[in-house]
């Protein structure tokens, strides 16, 4: 009885949210026009890679930073006779920014990509005969190869001449090929750019508001002793969330409500969802508080509603901050 309970909750209905997050580095809503200098040692082009992802960064169809492009910046600091150190100095971007007209530049330096080859022996098994009566064990041969290399990033304020954001990472990765098994080790070169790839990705991500997507639970069950008329109005309002028809299902939920008394936190609580969904914050977080007013006994899916909804509201409230900068 215990495992058909913990089975059928993990089958309960979801709906999937899609909210606006703010950017994880505030001070980068401040800079929405930037530079990347030429990074130091960049053999795996981690300067370009951050530099297209910015590019490419829209919120609802619009780019959020406009770009100077790294051989404009090059060609206005060789006219300068301005050196390109790798890691820009605060002091130094301030003269760069001004020149160029930026509020804030990106540099970078790149360390020696590393890779280290070990090789092992894996026991292998094969039938000697037809019916697999005799068993024979053999040994491969097998590689390990760690690849890695370490980076600094740092992106400076213009207007104040401070770091805005600096990081410094040394990623690696491991890699597996036995000869029997057709995955071919990838060249360190290889390596070392789909690292820079995910890098570049991480680094863009925290400086820029981005959407997430994640799932919340419906409550499938009736919290008092239902007709069967509401049981039926639950039942097909389950089933037009189901089918993203939140209008119907806004009906049927609102009838529930109104034919026991204002006194079902499921209505309520799925409800609450609905309006989520939709973006309507604030009218999600009345639903909410009116469902968790409601309970007797504590309902993990509403205790969750609530705290979410009011981060959701202060994350809304901070991103479009961001935005209007």
């Amino acid at each position: 009885m215990i495992i058909l309970i913990v089975l059928l909750s993990g089958c309960a209905q979801k709906v999937k949210i899609r909210a606006l997050e703010p950017a994880q580095i505030d001070r980068a809503a401040d800079t929405k026009k930037i530079a990347l200098t030429k990074f130091r040692h960049d053999t795996v082009g981690l300067a370009a890679k951050i530099e297209a992802k910015l590019y490419n960064t829209k919120i609802d169809g619009k780019h959020y930073f406009t770009l100077i492009s790294r051989n404009d910046l090059e060609h206005i600091l060789k006219e300068q006779k301005l050196q390109n150190s790798g890691l820009i100095h605060p002091k130094e971007a301030v003269d760069i920014g001004e020149l160029i007209g930026v509020e804030a530049i990106i540099s970078g330096d790149i360390g020696r990509v590393t890779a280290q080859d070990s090789r092992f022996y894996e026991r292998r098994s094969r039938c000697r005969d037809h019916e697999c009566k005799r068993i024979e064990y053999y040994d491969v041969v097998c590689t390990t190869r760690v690849v890695g290399f370490s980076t600094e990033l740092r992106m400076v304020d213009v207007k104040r001449g401070d770091i805005i954001y600096a990081q410094t990472l040394t990623p690696t990765e491991s890699y597996k090929h036995c000869w029997d098994d057709g995955v071919p080790l990838p060249s360190p070169q290889m390596a070392a750019d789909e690292m820079a790839d995910e890098i570049a990705k991480s680094f863009v991500y925290k400086l820029t508001p981005h959407y997430r997507t994640f799932s919340v639970k419906l409550l499938d069950e009736g919290d008092l002793d239902y007709t069967d008329e509401q049981e039926k109005l639950l039942e097909m309002a389950l089933k037009y969330i189901e089918q993203s028809r939140y209008d119907k299902a806004e009906q049927m939920l609102i009838e529930l409500i109104e034919s026991t008394n204002k006194q079902s936190y499921v209505a309520f609580y799925n409800l609450g969802v609905i309006k989520e969904a939709q973006g309507r914050y604030t009218q999600a977080k009345e639903y909410y508080e009116k469902a968790d007013s409601l309970m007797v006994e504590p309902v993990e899916a509403i205790d969750n509603a609530v705290v979410r909804i009011k981060k959701l509201i202060q994350n809304r409230k901070r991103t479009h901050e961001q935005l209007k900068r």
